[in-house]
């Protein structure tokens, strides 16, 4: 038994920094396995310490291992005492980094469970959900706790390493899913790209997910796990004609979370910065060169670490709406609102709004809400082109439809995410079609804001059209939403469309 004290902090370990305890170390020559030679010895230590207030985000614990280890299992704990109202408590995540390093952005990543789970183990052949099947080669390897937060009386931890000595075992190959289903050529794809299982914090397998998609009426789906891409090998048989999988990562940093949508397959992307560290945007870039999107999740949650502060610059799209549409979805929309605004003045882009349900047990609803996309194809890459260029619009089920379109008075037309190029004074008709919305009312929103609202016919099925000019409206979008049932708030979103801008650049 061994005990870290951790009393001061230097200023280089500070609040975005990382502090590394003192080493581990177990025999180098494996331990005789029995009296026979059977069996397969292991060896254990453990460690306890004390993090203060105002500990590093990742404190890092060496362990030297050495050959002829099989596998490393690793069990551990914290104290959570009472504190008062209003005061975080004590939390604490742990991950593995192997003998090849815990630089930001190193191949040596292995796993990270959060605070998900309170033990775990690795070997060539096997691992625990969210940690990444491989040998245990010699060297130093290091666990990594991230206290999240701490309570005001300190955090005490203890962490039992056990090392289990014989042969290494083979690593399976991993299969991944393929970047194209079947599809129906050029139309609209329905998506949930922002959901959890039980490879990270999530209580839903991959086989439950896939059945919930499909019941759902969804074309595709990413998985996004918290900071692991080790359930990319996990999907091998659930894809289909009738629904493609992608791979990603939700990127959990303590200043805010963001989906790697569609990234190549095992491509970790690491979190382990804040937005005072000046290193987002080399990490976006790592995104889309593994091929994904970089999409804020629920920029505006009331969860510790989960506002976004790391600015819309390097996004390709938004989460507008994470799961059932609440008070931080409409503080979403409306600062997404703004910047659509900036556009319009020519302020450069513009930024997609996107909706998934960052679904992770029962009762979270998959597809609630869904992004749909229109896409030349069912495809990862016609997919990610569709969101960059706009044409989506979000629904809360598979039971909503609805078509956005913009005419002029020569017989110009467009759709959601294009601009209908006439002159300023020129009248235009947005004429939106909408089903499955029974009770709702329907809305255009344009620069100035909510412009024309009329409730739909009992059916929750009809048409509603509003004439303007490109004077009058920069752009304009549609929302349908549900009564309210408060006087402070909007009623709750039925479905919302991207931007169609009004008039010539």
């Amino acid at each position: 038994m061994e005990r870290r004290e951790v009393l001061k902090l230097s200023a280089a370990a500070g609040a975005a920094g990382a502090l590394t305890l003192g080493r581990v170390s177990f025999a180098e020559a494996a331990p005789a396995a029995g009296p026979t030679g059977g069996g397969s010895a292991e060896q254990t230590r453990t460690v306890t310490g004390h993090l203060p207030v105002g500990a590093p985000d990742f404190v890092y614990l060496p362990v030297d291992i050495p050959h002829g280890v099989r596998e490393i299992a690793v069990a551990y704990r914290y104290d959570k005492p009472t504190v008062p109202e209003g005061t975080a408590g004590n939390a604490c995540d742990i991950g593995i980094f192997d003998e090849r390093g815990t630089e930001l952005g190193d191949a040596g990543f292995r796993g990270w469970s959060g605070g998900a789970r309170t033990e775990f183990f690795l070997r060539a052949d096997d691992a625990t959900p969210g940690y990444l099947p491989g040998p245990v080669n010699a060297g130093t390897w290091h666990i990594a706790l991230g206290p999240y937060t701490v309570a005001p009386q300190g955090l005490d931890y203890e962490v039992t390493v056990t090392l289990r000595h014989g042969a290494p075992g083979t690593t399976p190959t991993p299969v991944h899913p393929p970047e194209r289903a079947r599809g129906r050529g050029r139309a609209w794809y329905r998506g949930d790209n922002h959901l959890h299982s039980v490879y990270s914090d999530g209580k839903r397998t991959p086989a439950q997910i896939a059945a919930l998609a499909r019941a759902a009426g969804l074309d595709f789906i990413t998985t996004t796990e918290h900071n692991t891409t080790a359930a990319h090998r996990a999907w091998e048989g659930l894809w289909g004609d009738d629904l493609l999988i992608l791979t990603g990562e939700e990127v959990t940093t303590r200043n805010g979370h963001v989906v790697a949508m569609g990234t190549d397959p095992e491509v970790f992307i690491d979190w382990r910065y804040r937005a005072r560290d000046n290193a987002f945007g080399r990490y976006a870039r790592a995104i889309r060169r593994a091929g994904g999107l970089v999409i804020p999740a629920h920029p505006h949650a009331t969860c510790v670490g989960c506002n976004w502060k790391f600015g819309l610059n390097d996004a390709d799209a938004v989460e507008v709406w994470n799961g059932p549409y609440g008070p931080d979805d409409e503080i979403t929309l409306a600062e997404w609102d703004n910047t659509l605004v900036a556009h319009a003045r020519g302020g450069g882009a513009w930024l997609p709004a996107v909706g998934h349900s960052d679904a992770h047990r029962d009762p979270d609803v998959v597809g609630l809400p869904q992004t749909v996309v229109l896409a030349d194809d069912l495809s990862r890459r016609a997919l990610q082109d569709g969101i960059r260029a706009g044409r989506v619009w979000i629904a809360e089920s598979s039971g909503v439809d609805l078509a956005l379109t913009v005419s002029g008075e020569r017989g110009e037309h467009t759709g959601i995410g294009e601009r209908l190029a006439v002159p300023g004074t020129s009248a235009v008709t947005a004429r939106l079609t909408v089903s499955g919305v029974p009770g709702c009312t329907a809305s255009f929103v344009t620069d100035q804001g909510r412009r024309h609202t009329a409730p739909l016919p009992p059916s929750g099925a009809g048409t509603i059209t509003w004439r303007t000019t490109p004077d009058n409206a920069a752009y304009l979008r549609a929302e349908i939403r549900h009564p309210s049932s408060t006087t402070d708030l909007p009623g709750p979103m039925a479905a919302l469309t991207n931007p169609i801008f009004l008039g010539r650049r």
